[in-house]
């Protein structure tokens, strides 16, 4: 890879739809390519789902060799039971990234919207009009879990300095090993 190349892996974790989006920076320049959704059956055991988001991360890992990786970080609802599940989700993303040796890095949703739009609060069809604008992208798009996931990987070259937004890394994550995580977040890790 030439020198002030990186490929940034985006993932929007889900239990049901994986949205994954991979952007390259090259001399400067941004742009897209991969995105899409890992389509899950909630027929499906709850087991099988997560082999395959594992199965499909190691694949995008495989096929585009990125430098980074860039996670959406569940935001706290009130359904305990769809939290774990997306938790779960999550995990397994992280997991697949961190055996590949990738540093993990994990945005809010509201962290996301403010560094793409400059508004935290803005919806996921402002949010793609510019991506479309940023990436210069035609197409409309097909599934908001996939342009969240490319908004992941935008956002995290936005925070790394390099971008438009990129004034601040107080919203994010970085760790490099199981070990760092669970030192960086030792609220969660369940105790006797």
């Amino acid at each position: 890879m030439q020198t002030g190349s990186k490929i940034i892996l985006g993932i929007d974790p889900g239990t049901l739809m994986m949205g994954f989006g991979i952007v390259r920076i090259k001399n400067s320049q941004l742009s897209m390519l991969e995105m899409g959704v890992l389509k899950l059956s909630s027929r499906k055991n709850p087991h099988e789902r997560l082999q395959m988001i594992h199965h499909r991360v190691m694949e995008l890992i495989d096929a585009f060799q990125p430098t980074e990786f860039a996670i959406e970080a569940p935001f706290f609802g009130k359904n305990v039971q769809s939290m774990l599940k997306l938790g779960r989700a999550q995990g397994v993303a992280i997991a697949a990234a961190i055996q590949t040796g990738l540093q993990v890095t994990e945005y809010s949703p509201r962290k996301i919207k403010q560094s793409i739009t400059g508004n935290g609060n803005a919806d996921k069809n402002q949010v793609w009009k510019m991506l479309q604008h940023l990436l210069s992208l035609k197409e409309e798009i097909f599934h908001y879990d996939a342009s969240d996931a490319l908004a992941v990987a935008v956002c995290h070259h936005f925070q790394n300095g390099k971008g438009k937004n990129g004034s601040t890394k107080t919203s994010s994550k970085t760790v490099s090993g199981w070990n760092d995580f669970i030192q960086k977040n030792p609220h969660r890790i369940g105790g006797k």
